[in-house]
């Protein structure tokens, strides 16, 4: 048995185990009911030095005796409106509070693979007066264009508007360099949550990456319009969801051009087509099966993801742990098209393949304004429950941004909920990826084949308790379903999820595992246009402000549409099935089971 197991060759399956459970109380949500003394938010605990408090921690990080964040938000009191947590001990916690900038440090940049690491200043200038954001006024909505069909008058525009950004000098916040080092501050580790001098800021893997990229974009577009002196000045958007967008766009490719960035991947530039599903190696598809494969990622990404934490990624609020868990878009394709663009030639993989540099590259900003196009499309989709969150903590989560005449504003999630409200929308342009649904590799095996592969699996390598699992090779794993068969308004309802919990990697490398379910063919790899095919989980190099502390977070994926397609709604369990596509041997899951979204 020990020979079998440790072959590379040999895939493992994992039987449910009755010993995995979620309801075991985290040590923060124990540590509230022990007696507390009375709180001082004087204490030299909370106002020693960063690299202090970051030593500790290193130290202590398990100690039951450490604050714990209601202890700061009950100290820190209605600052936060955090008072209701005595009498409701899990209540939710406070909005993100935009960072303190004086407390901004260089962000470090590693990779663990070469053991190579630098230092990068990317803190923003600092500035004595805060204007709280109000939105603006205009008559007219402005609309940008999809890259490919620019025309040459807004061209030469947004060249300009572009070259004069770079001419300003570096120390000006309006500057491409600073304009840079916005998304290098706030993403790779040079900022604090206020109040938690341990806690690092990182508005990717949670609920905050999308409000975050949508005022960062909207200021970027106020400074170029204000320097060729059109407040109506509009940025394009890389179209890359639909077939003729599935190339960079010829007007980042001229050399001689500000809009070009020498840091980009070599083998794919035009007429090279994107990877929707891009794991690092370049796969030997047809363009039509490309086509195929990127609708059929956009499809899964944008229609099966129903409720605003499945879209937008998990809470997070003050105090927490960095990168709960991705929305949808942003774990994919978002990540992808950050991959595919990337130089691998380059140590970190700049620009658009690290954190840190993604800014550095103006296609960023294109791509981005794609991601932020796909938040209003999904909205508009049809579904009672697509629709953004209510909560509070997400409401009146806040950001630092420069804006057009050099203020520092300050801005929060609530104000940019609507695109329009912010004077701009998007060019309609066809959206065929609505009409690429997946369908199953093996239609009609009904129901029972689920507990038919669990049976199969007897007579396979069996390995029992096996959590953590490292993911080396091919894993399958039996989870039992608790709801079956149920109605239609009971899926409306409630979404059945896979959740894939305390999945640990390093920060600074790329990886990527795919996620089928009830797949059985170890010979013929599962593809995103087939039903099997639940998702993936991406990581994007980046740092934490602990150089070697591990991401540790989760994948959520929705199963009811799947469910429904391979007809095995009535199945007692599903066989799980990972394949590790980058990065094989770098990631270990804590945990595995089935949860009802409600939200």
């Amino acid at each position: 048995m020990g020979s079998t197991v440790n072959s590379p060759s040999t895939p493992i399956i994992i039987p449910s185990s009755p010993l995995q459970t979620s309801f075991i109380p985290k040590t923060s949500q124990l540590s509230i009911f022990k007696k507390k003394k009375p709180f001082n938010f004087a204490s030299k605990k909370l106002v020693s030095c960063k690299a202090s408090d970051r030593n500790q921690k290193n130290a202590d990080s398990s100690s039951l005796n450490r604050f714990d964040r209601r202890d700061i938000l009950l100290g820190l009191g209605g600052l936060y409106g955090a008072t209701n947590l005595v009498s409701d001990p899990f209540a939710s916690a406070a909005p993100i509070a935009a960072p303190d900038l004086s407390l901004c440090e260089n962000s470090t940049v590693t990779s663990s693979s070469s053991g190579t690491s630098m230092t990068v200043p990317c803190c923003p200038p600092k500035a004595t007066n805060i204007i709280d954001f109000k939105p603006p006024r205009f008559s007219n909505i402005r609309l940008r264009p999809a890259a490919h069909l620019v025309d040459a008058n807004y061209l030469e525009k947004f060249t300009k508007a572009m070259e004069l950004m770079k001419a300003l000098p570096d120390d000006d916040p309006r500057s491409f360099r600073q304009q840079a080092n916005v998304h290098c501050a706030y993403c790779n580790g040079a900022y604090d949550h206020v109040g938690f001098p341990d806690q690092q800021l990182q508005i990717h893997f949670s609920w905050l990456f999308f409000p975050f990229h949508r005022f960062y974009l909207y200021f970027y577009e106020r400074i170029l319009g204000k320097l060729i002196g059109d407040p109506n000045f509009v940025m394009p958007f890389w179209n890359w969801d639909s077939t003729p967008g599935m190339v960079i766009p010829d007007i980042y490719v001229d050399p001689t051009s500000p809009l070009y960035d020498e840091k980009r991947n070599v083998d794919h530039q035009p007429p090279k087509m994107l990877d929707l599903d891009y794991a690092g190696t370049e796969e030997l598809l047809s363009k039509r099966d490309q086509i195929k494969s990127n609708l059929s990622v956009m499809y899964r990404q944008m229609v099966t993801y129903k409720t605003p934490s499945l879209f937008h990624g998990a809470a997070y609020r003050a105090g927490d742990n960095p990168s709960p868990g991705m929305g949808s878009v942003e774990n994919n394709p978002h990540t992808a098209v950050h991959r595919w663009v990337g130089d691998k030639r380059e140590p970190f993989s700049e620009d658009m393949g690290n954190f840190y540099s993604a800014g550095r590259d103006p296609l960023f900003y294109a791509h981005h304004c794609n991601v932020d196009r796909l938040w209003n499309i999904w909205k508009s989709l049809p579904g009672k429950k697509r629709t953004d969150f209510t909560d509070t903590d997400w409401l009146d989560s806040s950001f630092l941004f420069y804006d057009e005449n050099a203020n520092l504003v300050r801005v929060k999630v609530r104000d940019c909920l609507n695109s329009r409200t912010l004077g701009y929308d998007y060019q309609k342009v066809n959206i065929p990826w609505l009409k690429n649904k997946p369908t199953p590799r093996r239609p009609g095996r009904g129901s029972g084949s689920g507990s038919a592969m669990a049976a199969e699996s007897n007579t396979k390598t069996v390995i029992r308790n096996a959590f953590p699992i490292v993911l080396d090779k091919l894993v399958r794993i039996e989870v039992p379903r608790t709801k079956k068969s149920r109605t239609k308004v009971e899926k409306e309802n409630e979404e059945e999820v896979l959740v894939l919990q305390n999945i640990r990697v390093d920060r600074d490398v790329a990886v990527k595992f795919d996620v089928y379910i009830n797949d059985e063919d170890d010979e013929t790899p599962t593809e995103p246009e087939d039903s099997e095919f639940a998702g993936s989980f991406t990581n994007i190099p980046h740092n934490h402000h602990n150089p070697g502390e591990k991401l540790d977070t989760k994948l959520t994926l929705p199963l009811s549409d799947l469910l429904e397609d391979l007809d095995i709604e009535r199945d007692d369990n599903i066989v799980v099935t990972l394949v590790p596509k980058e990065g094989k041997g770098l990631v270990s899951i804590g945990n595995i089971k089935i949860d009802f979204v409600r939200d």
